[in-house]
């Protein structure tokens, strides 16, 4: 049944992918490239009433075309395709349609920038050059200063592609790092669930402190278990149960102050900040997703145990970040390819 489940989502791009490489290699084949096109229309009929060439525009230059051509032909129905055994036969939840869905999106975005920022020209002769000193090293095996000059020249035009492409992939990492970032707020965590207990934890700045907090919950939610005190870490622990969804907060009181903490229970996409933190500006960005506590506070941190998230695709259970970098991969490179962008 699993088996069943990958090939009916594979399918769909296994089938748009062959179809692009036979367009390309007709000629090559000596095959007639009208009847393949034939085969890409039957590919697409089921979608004409719904696809338009006409949502990219007035397109003049050729890649655009081929572009348009390949994504109106191939890629949108084999995308839509897969998405209706996403959805329906394979059951997939709606994290996983939407990284699947995102994954595609950012990898076109990605070729694209990369497009439109980087020296096409360069890059594509520094490649040619570093392909031609390879093939000196191997016709050139028996000849020692041939090929250690190759090597040199290799190291040198590799130089120069990583020079080429260093700015162009600044464009892309630096605002996908800052996308990632605010998606594993929704993606990274699943929200509490009504009547599931959680952990509450508050690190203090010294062991003495930890007999001045007090926890103060929300009429909706009940503590279920004493107070644990470990002095070791300076951390205690409250375990807690929400008897209803709803966006909550918790406040935690110590030394005559105040603070509160977020706390999400929905059984939907929802965005999860599961610490708050006093101080560590570089690692609020990346964990937390709420204000910085003060100063002045004894309490360094205070934390709500929210389950990792784990979607499941293709039969497997994976962490959603490793699910969109392998994604988005392929797709950036399968855009590559019919775009004919160097990277």
């Amino acid at each position: 049944m699993i088996l069943t489940k990958r090939v009916l989502l594979a399918l769909p791009f296994a089938a748009a992918a062959a179809l692009t490489v036979l367009i390309n290699v007709a000629d090559r084949l000596h095959l007639r490239r009208e009847h393949i096109a034939g085969y890409g229309f039957l590919f697409a009929a089921p979608w004409a009433w719904l696809l338009d060439r006409g949502w990219f525009g007035d397109v003049r230059s050729r890649w655009a075309q081929e572009f348009t051509a390949y994504a109106i032909i191939l890629w949108i129905p084999a995308l839509l395709c897969s998405g209706c055994a996403l959805l329906g036969v394979a059951g997939v939840d709606f994290p996983a349609a939407l990284v699947v869905l995102l994954s595609l999106i950012i990898g076109l975005l990605m070729v694209v920038v990369f497009r439109y920022t980087s020296d096409q020209k360069a890059i594509r002769l520094a490649k040619d050059q570093l392909k031609a000193h390879l093939l000196a090293v191997r016709l050139f095996q028996d000849q020692l200063p041939v090929v250690l000059s190759s090597y040199a020249r290799i190291l040198r035009c590799t130089g120069r592609y990583l020079r080429l492409a260093f700015k162009p992939l600044l464009f892309v990492v630096l605002p996908l790092t800052f996308l990632i970032v605010q998606l594993d707020r929704y993606l990274g965590w699943a929200p509490l669930r009504s009547g599931q207990a959680f952990l509450v934890k508050v690190h203090t700045t010294s062991p003495e402190a930890l007999n001045e907090v007090s926890l103060l919950l929300p009429a909706e939610m009940k503590t279920t278990a004493p107070p644990v005190h470990v002095p070791v870490r300076d951390e205690v622990v409250w375990r807690v149960v929400a008897e209803k969804n709803g966006d909550y907060n918790v406040s935690i009181g110590v030394a005559g102050q105040t603070l509160s903490k977020a706390v999400v229970v929905s059984s939907g996409l929802s965005r999860i900040s599961p610490i708050r933190l006093q101080g560590r500006f570089w690692e609020r960005i990346f964990v937390s997703g709420e204000l910085a506590l003060p100063e002045s506070s004894p309490i360094q941190s205070v934390e709500v145990g929210y389950p990792s998230r784990n979607i499941r695709f293709l039969g497997f259970e994976w962490n959603w970040i490793w699910l969109f970098f392998v994604l988005s991969l392929v797709a950036g490179f399968v855009f590559k390819s019919v775009l004919k962008i160097e990277i």
